[in-house]
């Protein structure tokens, strides 16, 4: 159904292009969309992954010359919202150009014990409250072959529009959930027999490449700016640390987690795929 944006004053169209107004204001997205089911994917690339993951649309945002590569995804019934590349920036607040956005309907989320009784290896996120620094994380934990993602109560939503962008659209095919009351509910780790290996620039810590690494294991990184709670250092079967020279005692967060993951899995890749 495509619906041109010169009407806008329509009642059901003003509706539809509600779910797109302040896409640039994190306190009011981060609210609304978990509480309403919904989240933005941003772009062709990460649409069609969205697509290819299951997930359906509520309603599309486009450029008319993004119609023809938009449409075969929907149904007949599927409101397209097409303008110009004007509209879309007055609508969203920015420069959408990406070309198209699409609000579309979440997937209710698995439990936590669902996903610690399949994951061999998975990360857990704690505090982290940059949505680029997790879009990355979610991007890597994908690429060196984390099993599942696991965000603690404060941490930013991966579903959030510019996490998405960053993790492009991996998040659609990592499974994830959020952990209540983090690490007070550290037991459902152990009871599935995860180790819980906490990333720390403490010197005192291991270093990573020198660990006897568990066969399942939760990789834990914390905040940048206060790394990890106390109660999360005094919990963790093993503390590990990236060495580095002197003077340098840390990585960006999303930086260090790709290191650590990519000296976690080393030899269990198929470098040749």
């Amino acid at each position: 159904m495509i619906i041109h944006l010169e009407k806008r004053t329509d009642p059901f169209i003003s509706e539809l292009l509600r779910d797109y107004r302040n896409l640039t204001d994190v306190v009011l997205r981060t609210r609304d969309e978990p509480t309403n089911g919904i989240f933005i994917a941003e772009g062709h690339s990460v649409i069609s992954r969205a697509v290819e993951a299951g997930f359906e649309f509520r309603s599309v945002l486009c450029e008319e010359k993004w119609l023809a590569s938009v449409a075969p995804w929907t149904k007949l019934d599927t409101p397209i919202l097409v303008g110009s590349k004007e509209m879309l920036e007055e609508v969203a607040g920015f420069n959408v150009h990406r070309g198209a956005l699409a609000a579309m309907l979440r997937h209710e989320l698995p439990t936590p014990e669902t996903l610690l009784a399949r994951a061999d290896r998975l990360v857990l996120l704690e505090g982290l409250v940059n949505h680029t620094n997790v879009g990355a994380i979610v991007r890597s934990a994908t690429a060196f072959g984390f099993d599942a993602l696991l965000i603690d109560q404060h941490c930013a939503d991966p579903l959030y529009r510019r996490a998405i962008r960053t993790s492009m659209g991996t998040i659609f095919s990592l499974p994830w959930s959020r952990l209540p009351d983090w690490p007070s509910s550290s037991q459902l780790l152990h009871d599935a027999g995860l180790a819980i290996v906490a990333l720390t620039p403490d010197v005192s810590a291991l270093k990573i490449s020198e660990i006897q690494l568990p066969p399942r294991f939760a990789l834990v990184l914390g905040t940048e700016g206060d790394g990890l709670r106390s109660g999360t250092s005094a919990i963790a079967d093993l503390l590990v640390r990236i060495p580095m020279k002197d003077g340098i005692d840390s990585l960006n967060v999303a930086a260090a987690a790709a290191v650590a993951m990519y000296a976690l899995t080393l030899g269990t890749l198929d470098h040749n795929a």
